[in-house]
């Protein structure tokens, strides 16, 4: 394993300043055992900081929202919109982050996208006060969903770091802790409720300022840049003819887009349509981390689960398993039954996780299979690991991109739900339809029978 500082190579201009490791063979078992998993662990661990931080960022205005009282003259609907704007922002962002790995390396892009959360969090640590326009509420918020961004890019760099039969394990470790930035911050949010009270939503935003600054600088100190991940820029087009890539972004729309669209929207969902129960921000605030904390712990045992029994498996039946809780929150919003409504919400953010794991480990899994089948038929090993690696990286940007894209439908279901129903009825059968289809679709393409079935998915 060779680290550079500072390479030219014939045919190409410099690369950038920084720790570069020219010669990265996971799938060897003496590289990996003689100091390849101590580098890829190392470099895991720095990516969750750094992608923790970068949610936290994202998801501040599903806390932020909570704050916003009369005095700042927004309704429910406005409040919808705060936070399905940084939803919107943060996915499309993920299409270029993606990008940014192979061209600027792992380590130094995650240097610059941490330090870039201070910009969001600086502003809305300053700028929220009653008085302030609505205008700028939304341009707080939609700065903030640079945060969004980070995950795309995290893994992708992690994704090249670990051999196959790792990739479900290291994905889900990966996205767990970085998911788990949702739950924080809405801790953190519960905390400046009760400590500081609800004049003070600037605090929420505060307290990550020096977190952002030990991101970045750790991400600076300890991280490397693969030079084999700098591929050829053309793996986003290629990968956009492949019709797994879009099949792949349909599942990650009801695995991930629910997660972190559930996540933007819970408080304020227990506040409109349980108003009475529900009548401070506070009394939110002690409900809405556990079902985004859940999700997040448990997506690492999805990814594990995966690549024991296989990710479609997996990723069927938790599609079944959310259309029944999408169900039991539906009966329990007709009934009024608050217990009910809480636990079928809990295991729809429990489920949703463990398919946030299973869906990526998928990624991989099928462009080793098309690697596999191309070996079989006489092609070069070498060279078909390095196009499955390539297109498996590109994949899982525009799969993030796509399933945080269904945050911001999550958030637009709840949003039109309750101004033509008054509840949110209409967006849980919506719900229940879309996991439907992604249970058939799952079956179709993955797990019936047929000649082409990926093997081994």
């Amino acid at each position: 394993m060779t680290v550079t500082t500072e390479t030219a190579r014939p045919g190409r201009a410099p690369t950038l300043k920084g720790r570069w490791i020219d010669d990265w063979r996971p799938e060897d078992p003496e590289f990996w055992a003689a100091g390849g998993a101590r580098t890829a662990r190392r470099n895991l661990l720095f990516s969750i900081f750094s992608e923790h931080i970068g949610f936290s960022v994202w998801t501040l205005w599903s806390v932020i929202v909570l704050f916003l009282g009369p005095a700042y003259g927004i309704d429910p609907a406005g409040k919808f919109t705060l936070t399905a704007v940084p939803a919107l922002i943060g996915s499309a962002l993920r299409i270029p982050y993606t990008f940014a790995v192979a061209r600027f390396g792992g380590r130094n892009w995650t240097v610059f996208s941490a330090a870039l959360l201070l910009v969001p969090a600086v502003l809305a640590a300053f700028l929220i006060e009653p008085g302030v326009s609505f205008t700028t509420l939304l341009v707080l918020s939609a700065v903030a969903g640079v945060g969004g961004g980070n995950f795309a890019s995290s893994m992708s760099n992690i994704n090249a770091f670990y051999p196959q039969r790792l990739k479900g394990w290291a994905l889900g470790i990966n996205a767990g802790g970085g998911n788990l930035g949702v739950a924080v911050v809405q801790v953190v949010g519960l905390l400046v409720l009760a400590t500081a009270g609800k004049d003070h939503p600037g605090l929420v935003a505060g307290v990550y300022i020096p977190l952002i600054v030990l991101a970045a600088l750790g991400s600076a100190l300890y991280m490397d840049n693969l030079a084999q991940a700098r591929n050829d820029r053309r793996a986003m087009r290629d990968v956009c003819r492949d019709a797994h890539t879009w099949i792949m972004s349909v599942l990650y729309i009801g695995t991930f887009g629910s997660f972190i669209g559930f996540g933007f929207a819970f408080g304020q969902v227990l506040q409109v349509q349980f108003k009475a129960e529900f009548d401070t921000p506070i009394k939110a605030a002690y409900l809405t981390f556990l079902g985004p904390l859940l999700g997040s712990l448990i997506r690492p045992a999805g990814g594990r689960l995966a690549d024991r029994v296989g990710g479609a498996k997996v990723t069927f039946w938790t599609f079944v398993a959310m259309a029944a809780s999408a169900g039991l929150v539906l009966a329990a919003s007709q009934s009024r039954s608050l217990a009910l409504f809480l636990a079928g919400f809990v295991l729809l953010f429990a489920f949703s996780g463990v398919g946030n794991g299973s869906t990526y480990k998928m990624i991989p899994a099928i462009f080793r299979a098309k690697a596999q089948l191309g070996v079989a038929n006489g092609g070069d090993p070498v060279a078909a690991e390095h196009e499955a690696r390539r297109l498996a990286g590109a994949l899982i940007g525009i799969a993030g991109a796509v399933g945080a894209f269904g945050g911001v439908l999550v958030n637009i279901a709840f949003r039109q739900s309750f101004l033509t129903y008054g509840t949110g009825d209409g967006a849980y059968i919506a719900f229940i339809a879309f996991y439907g289809l992604c249970c058939v679709l799952t079956w179709l393409v993955y797990l019936r029978i047929r000649p082409g079935k990926p093997a081994g998915v």
